[in-house]
């Protein structure tokens, strides 16, 4: 995919999702009963059903925009399904339970903006008294209530439309988190309320079962977590691993008074619940702002996914001031992030050339706003991920982008398929240089083996001054489209034999530009090694690699002239990456790019100088990767001690791996990994340097 297939992100609101009520009439009235019809539609899919056909992101779209137009047209008589209920209708499946105190949902903000109303209107509601508020991570799971007379556990049962509920005791026994007993003491009766869900390595353990046994992929951990619960055999239910975090009240008699959010809290906790350990306070709303802007930034840092912030006013008393509306509390509100899937239509499927041949297929969509950013653009993958995802042009499709992570197409949203959408077929040729595309037998990847194809020279010469890779600003995409054009580059080594006159000749570069240009080029020439080998575009060598060939060979030409042996035993390289670099060295025209990247004088590293080691080598020979914060180290530094101990400290987990060592917010698909090839895990700053001193893992 072409990289300004990402559009910068832009201060926007969300656009209109794409459905059929849109496009019905203009007329007021007829659309507040269409879009009713359409929000009672989904909200049954998603609620009672667990299988949304849209994201949340377009609900919640749908939700506001009929939300504004009732607001504005109070003179038309629709059903609205925003009063109806905060849910869905029970299954008939399970048994109803009547919620002896209603489960009511919350005031959405999807903006700073209306964040700052909520606390506006909250602080007059209060007569402008001084205000506590309480930061929760939204789980993306479901809610649920659960039940215990005298100490005991009786009851457990989903929220349904708030009023009613199903009950799913026998299923939420299952659930390891949760109580069976309550401590000496506990109240007669207490309603625990909380989230059921499914963490992000019991989600990938889920779907690696399912592609085992030739079954269909789970969507995503919510559904599969609301999935899990209905199953009418807890036995199905219990194989989940489904998790709870608790946090509110329900229905109490006999406990203690308890004057704040945080009190009761405190209070689940001291009972055995679990509390997200997340949980913050706050006295200035602007200290909660910047708190949901952070957890914007890093929700995917967490073991399990959350979608928003809830903030809460922490006192009872003036959450008993400030009261409900008809739907929900005024004393709290969910701060959603901006939605990371989106549907949007498909217009067209291309294929893009990669720097070492790979066709890529593509999305040209209709840009939607989703992730933080305009997208115009989302991978398919390959040839394969097209034909199993089933997406056509024409289709509405479900776009999905998280973090600084590639937009991608998820898949079509069949029930608005036009009649006339044909299936996509992958070209037999190469759109850049008209040669037959190639797919090797065994492999994903259909290619260009054209090596004087222009798409992929263009590719490799941009790839060169990437960040990662020799980071020369100002050589992006349009730099080297017209450096090529006007003949003054054939490869990326060309790039220094640049001059002033050369570059002034070229469309809206100026003298500033150029010399900027030039400066930061001149600077790349002693970039060190590891950067070097990334930008040479070997195929499978990542900056991992990269930097630990550097760290054991010290100079470019002792990486070219090893063997293969040699550079498959080197830790994180292995026999498939050690193959791509001799074989890539062995061809005679990379060869002479090196030689003029010499002449240049790109600096090709210095020999390693192999010091007596400062410290005793009790991990000499083991590879131990580390993941996640450790108290007292960096992540540099926690690996450097690795190091300095003889020890290699690879990025990724492997079945050689010797112990994964975690601190808070280890990565999911480390700890994954490791359960998959029983590689033993080491938890907390103590057992890591018991590791450092002995060599051995704790018992």
């Amino acid at each position: 995919m072409p990289a300004d297939a990402l559009d910068s992100a832009a201060d926007t609101t969300a656009d209109s999702t794409a459905d059929p009520a849109a496009d019905a009439t203009a007329d007021p009235a007829a659309r507040l009963v269409a879009l009713a019809e359409l929000v009672a539609y989904h909200n049954r899919r998603y609620h009672e059903l667990d299988d949304p056909e849209i994201p949340d992101g377009d609900f919640d779209a749908l939700v506001r925009e009929l939300r504004a137009l009732a607001e504005a047209h109070p003179e038309v008589e629709f059903d609205n399904p925003l009063t109806a209920s905060v849910g869905g209708t029970p299954s008939t499946m399970f048994a109803p339970v009547q919620h002896a105190v209603p489960m009511t949902s919350l005031d959405n903000a999807m903006s700073r903006e209306e964040l700052e109303a909520w606390g506006a209107r909250a602080a007059k509601g209060l007569d402008g008294a001084p205000v506590t508020y309480v930061c929760e991570l939204k789980i993306d799971g479901l809610a649920m209530s659960i039940r215990y007379e005298r100490g005991k556990y009786t009851q457990a049962a989903t929220r349904g439309d708030g009023r009613v509920g199903e009950d799913v005791t026998a299923n939420v026994a299952t659930i390891a988190d949760i109580p069976k007993s309550l401590p000496k003491g506990a109240p007669t009766v207490l309603e625990v309320r909380g989230e059921v869900y499914m963490s992000v390595a019991s989600f990938e353990r889920l779907n690696a079962a399912a592609a085992a046994a030739g079954a269909p992929a789970f969507v995503n951990p919510r559904n599969s977590a609301a999935g899990s619960l209905r199953q009418k055999d807890p036995a199905m239910t219990a194989q989940r691993e489904l998790s709870f975090w608790s946090y509110q009240l329900g229905q109490v008699e006999g406990a203690p008074e308890l004057p704040s959010h945080t009190a009761s809290l405190e209070y689940l906790g001291s009972l055995g619940f679990p509390i997200n350990p997340e949980v913050r306070t706050f006295t200035s709303l602007d200290d909660v702002v910047t708190h949901c802007k952070y957890w914007e930034e890093h929700r995917h840092e967490l073991a399990y996914e959350i979608d928003g912030v809830v903030v809460k006013v922490d006192d009872v008393e003036q959450r008993a001031q400030l009261g409900f509306t008809s739907r929900a509390p005024r004393w709290a509100i969910a701060y959603k992030f901006p939605p990371e899937e989106r549907t949007t239509l498909l217009r067209d499927i291309q294929v893009s050339i990669g720097r070492t041949g790979r066709a890529t297929p593509f999305a040209v969509l209709e840009p939607v706003f989703v992730g933080g950013s305009t997208v115009g653009m989302a991978t398919l993958h390959n040839e394969d991920q097209v034909r199993v995802k089933d997406v056509r042009p024409g289709d509405t499709v479900i776009v999905r982008k998280a973090g600084d992570v590639i937009p991608e197409v998820v898949g079509p949203v069949r029930a608005m398929r036009p009649a006339d959408a044909l299936e996509w077929t992958f070209p037999a040729v190469c759109p850049a240089c008209g040669e037959p595309f190639v797919r090797p037998e065994g492999e994903a990847d259909t290619r260009c083996v054209n090596s004087a194809c222009p798409a992929q020279r263009h590719a490799k010469i941009t790839y060169f001054g990437s960040r990662g890779a020799m980071d020369i600003e100002g050589l992006g995409e349009r730099t080297v489209a017209q450096l090529i054009g006007a003949g003054l580059v054939s490869d990326a080594a060309d790039i220094y034999s640049l001059t002033e006159e050369q570059l002034l000749t070229l469309d809206k570069v100026g003298t500033v530009s150029a010399r900027n240009l030039l400066a930061a080029i001149d600077g790349s020439r002693t970039r060190p090694l590891p950067r070097l080998l990334t930008a040479l575009g070997v195929r499978h060598l990542g900056p991992a690699a990269s930097g630990a060939l550097a760290a054991e060979f010290g100079t470019l030409d002792a990486v070219m002239d090893a063997p293969v042996e040699q550079l498959a035993a080197v830790s994180g390289v292995g026999g498939a990456i050690a193959e791509a670099i001799h074989d890539w060295f062995g061809i005679e025209h990379n060869r002479a790019f090196i030689e003029k990247l010499r002449v240049a004088g790109v600096d090709f590293g210095r020999p390693v100088e192999r010091a007596a080691p400062d410290q005793p080598q009790t991990l000499a020979g083991k590879a131990v990767v580390v993941s996640g914060t450790l108290e007292g180290y960096t992540r540099e530094g926690a690996v450097e001690a690795v190091v300095a101990r003889g020890g290699k400290s690879p990025g990724s987990v492997s079945a050689k791996t010797f112990a994964l060592v975690v601190g808070d917010s280890p990565g999911a698909s480390k700890v994954t990994k490791a359960e998959q090839h029983n590689v033993p895990i080491v938890s907390g700053t103590e057992a890591f340097e018991r590791l450092l001193e002995t060599g051995e893992l704790p018992a």
